[in-house]
């Protein structure tokens, strides 16, 4: 099996895994609040189906979907746009929005199982390479998951797959920057970090002074802006990887606010064996 067969694997067990929580919710759970300001949790589901499909196009016709993009940016903002799609995701019954996303999953799983390898797709920004664009996709997936998790309460587990996530927020540390319009800082950071298994995920220099320590789960949260630094238990040394932190996304789009802190309560032991 090659690399990309194992990350596509990963991605259909990562929608596996929140099918088991939306399985489980009653219909009104399906409108509770999530931590992302004035969306539900049929929002993050909404979006994800959304972008599933969005994807699957990208795939099958990368020119098709280039023009698509192009002339969405001429005829409205994204913040119009957003509104759009999630209008359409409040308007269907919990069952017809579940078994939208299963399709949409479902779908753009079976396209990246015939991406070619070393294909660049096209998105909403750069092109990127097949790896990149289906471990975006992850990402989204376990992300945007974790907002249901956490608004209503069914326990998802974490898993090994984080460590797409980890490689992902390691690698958005420039665009981090440059998304802010800021100069890149290349000083060397160590990003080192237990799994879920136990397992020791390192990344960068292991002599650098500055570094990042915790486990996968809080380093994970925190890229992706689900948490804030304060309400994990990462330990950041050194003014570099402070000012990384401050402002790491390893999803695209503008600047993200990320939470506030106080949100959420740090898990006891989390930082264990790091």
């Amino acid at each position: 099996m090659n690399v990309l067969d194992e990350l596509v694997d990963d991605l259909a067990a990562e929608h596996a895994a929140l099918d088991a929580v939306l399985v489980r919710m009653a219909d009104s759970a399906w409108d509770v609040p999530t931590h992302a300001p004035g969306w539900l949790a049929r929002d993050q589901v909404t979006h994800l189906a959304h972008f599933d499909e969005a994807a699957t196009r990208a795939i099958a016709d990368p020119d098709a979907f280039r023009a698509e993009v192009a002339a969405r940016a001429a005829a409205s903002d994204r913040e119009d746009y957003e509104s759009r799609y999630l209008a359409g995701g409040r308007a269907m019954s919990p069952a017809a929005l579940f078994a939208w996303w299963r399709r949409a999953g479902a779908a753009l799983v079976d396209a990246a199982r015939s991406a070619p390898p070393k294909a660049r797709l096209p998105w909403y920004g750069p092109d990127m390479s097949a790896l990149s664009f289906i471990t975006a996709r992850l990402m989204e997936t376990w992300s945007h998951g974790l907002d249901v998790v956490d608004a209503v309460g069914i326990e998802r587990p974490d898993t090994d797959r984080l460590r797409h996530v980890v490689l992902l927020g390691v690698r958005t540390r420039g665009f981090s920057y440059a998304n802010r319009g800021l100069a890149p800082n290349d000083a060397p950071v160590l990003v080192r970090v237990v799994a879920p298994s136990g397992a020791v995920w390192a990344h960068g220099d292991e002599r650098a002074g500055d570094r990042i320590e915790g486990t996968a789960t809080d380093f994970c949260r925190l890229v992706t802006q689900r948490r804030h630094l304060t309400d994990t238990s990462l330990r950041v040394t050194g003014p570099n990887a402070a000012e990384w932190m401050a402002i790491a996304q390893a999803f695209a789009g503008p600047p993200g606010p990320g939470r506030r802190p106080g949100e959420f309560p740090v898990a006891p032991g989390r930082d264990a064996g790091a």
